[in-house]
């Protein structure tokens, strides 16, 4: 293991991902399924170079779980189809943060779904979590902003709760299918999927639209490699937090390129948001080392 490399490359991963949305947002006029199909599309190219390299391709396609392949690419392509359209009425700084309900919702589904159990702690956690979003988009329910940013947080934040049973499919997918499969899967249906929505007003990008939207796909596909990569070096558990670099990111980028001057709710309640989220990570880094020095004792007692 070596935790500073993954550390290294899951910041530079956020870092690219914050850089692609802000590719998004710099192009209005592209409706969120055009973008959704260049930001997946336009990452194919180096998910399949990346596969060449590692000499697992194609073999490191193969799978046998093509419905959780779909089932995961469906919630994926939604969750990021209303991401987008959010970008469209919200700042970016905004949308980070409720995007950031994320892990904690994935607490909720994982009981709903899988079947685990909640206590004390994660569930407090959770509840924190949840009052900051609701601390973020409390001016918008109140119709701050007008109708347009109401309907722009409710899509946010209908992203991060389908961006949470995407990560419970990937979760029961990682048990019998490759990470690059995933990955790659994801990437070919999110681009087929948002094909459908071309009859509903796509357009012909200008010059500068095309640079945005390819340098999305790039950006993209070149940050999920990175984060994928991290994953070999250091635990989940030590690298999660540092995702939330992203918020740094998204605060200077919507300040000095967009003009997006951070409200003290959004500031607050991204803060709560925050530490619900890391309370969740050290609680999951603490029963995975107690699960692991039980699984020890037991192999201990068994060769007594």
């Amino acid at each position: 293991m070596h935790p500073l490399r993954g550390i290294l490359l899951t910041t530079t991963a956020v870092t690219l991902f914050v850089v692609m949305t802000s590719f998004i947002k710099a192009a209005p006029g592209i409706p969120p399924g055009e973008a959704v199909f260049f930001r997946s599309a336009f990452s194919l190219p180096v998910i399949v170079i990346w596969l060449a390299v590692q000499g697992q391709f194609p073999h490191g396609l193969r799978t046998r779980n093509w419905k959780g392949h779909a089932l995961r690419g469906v919630a994926g392509s939604l969750a990021m189809g209303l991401g987008f359209t959010g970008l469209h009425y919200l700042p970016l700084p905004e949308v980070t943060a409720i995007r950031f309900a994320t892990p904690i919702l994935i607490v909720l589904f994982a009981a709903l779904i899988l079947g685990e159990r909640i206590r004390l702690i994660r569930l407090s956690a959770v509840a924190a979590g949840l009052a900051g979003v609701l601390i973020v988009m409390w001016p918008r329910l109140t119709f701050s902003g007008g109708e347009g940013a109401l309907f722009g947080a409710l899509a946010t934040l209908a992203s991060a709760t389908l961006a949470a049973l995407a990560q419970i499919f990937i979760k029961s997918l990682t048990s019998v299918e490759r990470t690059e499969a995933i990955v790659f899967y994801f990437a070919l249906t999110a681009s087929m999927l948002s094909l459908l929505t071309l009859p509903f007003g796509w357009v012909w990008p200008s010059p500068e639209e095309w640079a945005f939207m390819i340098g999305a796909g790039l950006f993209g596909g070149v940050g999920q490699i990175l984060l994928t990569a991290s994953y070999r070096y250091a635990d989940a558990s030590v690298l999660a937090p540092f995702t939330y670099v992203s918020m740094i990111w998204s605060l200077i980028i919507g300040y000095v390129v967009f003009a997006e001057v951070p409200t003290v709710p959004m500031l607050a309640g991204a803060a709560l948001i925050v530490a619900g989220g890391v309370a969740i990570i050290l609680r999951e880094r603490q029963l995975g080392q107690r699960r692991i020095a039980e699984a020890k004792l037991r192999a201990q007692t068994r060769t007594h």
